[in-house]
């Protein structure tokens, strides 16, 4: 394998990382909330995120950071309050801090990036923020990736971190990452050209042009967060920032070479392993569900066929009950607004045919619903009219779901 897991790994994994968790007082259950990554060099960033109208202040601002193309040292996270739908006075609380962190870490404000998750619609309580902010620094440290990655959790039920190291140029490499979400989760993130929430931090010591690690980003992002969704809800937060400092001194990693694609593997397999984390650890899940579409006339179509199920609160439902029923989710192909000729349409569970050519396939009711028991479901639908294709990991929709949510405004 070209590269291998660290034991304990997270964003201060990677050379010349550090981080904290802290609690600043913004969750009323007095657990850690907010989190700081910081850089003893200067990074190259790139960054995706939310493709919601209603962009958080955060987002807004960071936006305009990376679309600058300036070097970035330091990200701070604070769970407990979104600082979205709080307009102009959001943006100043952002530039605030921003001023406040980078004033303590005697670095350029510039280099800082914010963001936010938690309540949408609430001002952001700056004594209590300012308050933390001391901390964080004060907590700064090569061992604070668990921390950290508790720091930035609302609803999820753990942290979710992870690194891996690899060799290039001879030197060691290392990436690594945490992530948080386990509701509002549709991530539809959209790059930023160079330029319950989720929020994911990468961090690595690899040497790398500011193009290439935008090109390593916006090629893992299928793969991993805009393949996965909970409830179909995309939140005016989400955020995926990617930092390399180059502190591994390794040759200059530069798009189209041998190098880049070794590095953008081990990229994806962190993006997509915390992605798939956060599936697993969505509000009340009881099931993992991977949905495979094949044949579709696009990749587009393949996509939006395969959300169309994924989304779908009848199928989600079946699969909490471990309901073997298969017409919801021909249903929901039937709807989701693609070409293509029910005629030609297999589908099967867990590897089992449920239906050939748009018909029953035969297999006994009772064996199927054995299948769809499994904690981890797989569901192949073929249509049968082209060579497009993409997966979606969902989950399904319980009783706990709907009480975590009725709940979490109060």
């Amino acid at each position: 394998m070209e590269y291998v897991c660290i034991e304990q790994g997270g964003v201060a994994s990677a050379t010349d990382f550090l981080a904290a968790g802290i609690t600043a007082g913004l969750k009323r259950s007095g657990a850690l909330d907010m989190a700081l990554i910081y850089s003893r060099r200067p990074c190259v960033a790139a960054g995706a995120f939310t493709s919601n109208l209603f962009a958080a202040a955060p987002v807004i601002y960071d936006r305009g950071i990376i679309a600058g193309g300036q070097p970035v040292r330091a990200v701070l996270v604070n769970s407990g309050n979104a600082n979205a739908c709080t307009g102009e006075r959001g943006l100043r609380d952002v530039e605030a801090t921003v001023a406040h962190l980078a004033n303590l870490l005697q670095i350029p404000g510039r280099q800082v990036l914010v963001s936010s998750t938690g309540r949408i619609g609430v001002p952001m309580p700056m004594d209590v923020i300012k308050g933390g902010i001391a901390k964080a620094v004060d907590a700064l440290s090569e061992q604070g990736s668990q921390a950290a990655a508790e720091a930035i959790m609302t609803t999820d039920t753990r942290p979710k971190r992870l690194a891996v190291e690899l060799s290039l140029g001879g030197r060691r490499v290392v990436i690594g990452g945490m992530t948080k979400g386990a509701g509002m989760i549709a991530p539809k993130l959209r790059m930023q050209p160079p330029q319950a929430t989720m929020l994911a931090y990468v961090t690595t010591d690899a040497a790398i042009t500011p193009a290439a690690l935008h090109a390593a980003l916006a090629a893992s992002l299928d793969q991993s967060f805009n393949r996965i969704t909970v409830d179909g809800d995309t939140s005016t937060n989400d955020t995926v920032i990617a930092l390399a400092n180059g502190a591994a001194g390794n040759p200059v990693i530069e798009e189209d070479t041998p190098e880049f694609e070794v590095f953008s593997r081990a990229f994806v397999h962190v993006l997509s392993t915390l992605a798939r984390e956060m599936v697993l650890d969505g509000e009340g899940v009881t099931r993992f569900v991977e949905i495979n579409v094949t044949g579709a006339q696009t990749d587009e179509d393949a996509r939006r066929c395969a959300e169309a199920i994924a989304n779908s609160a009848l199928c989600k439902t079946a699969w909490f009950g471990a309901d073997p029923n298969w017409g919801r989710i021909l249903c929901a192909a039937g709807y989701s607004g693609i070409a293509f000729d029910p005629a030609r349409v297999s589908l099967s569970m867990q590897g089992a045919p449920v239906v050939k050519n748009g018909l029953d396939a035969g297999t006994p009711e009772s064996q199927l619903a054995e299948l769809v028991a499994a904690k981890e479901l797989r569901i192949d639908l073929d249509l049968g009219s082209g060579n497009g294709q993409f997966t979606v990991w969902t989950c399904d929709l319980t009783y706990e779901y709907v009480k975590i949510n009725a709940d979490y405004h109060t």
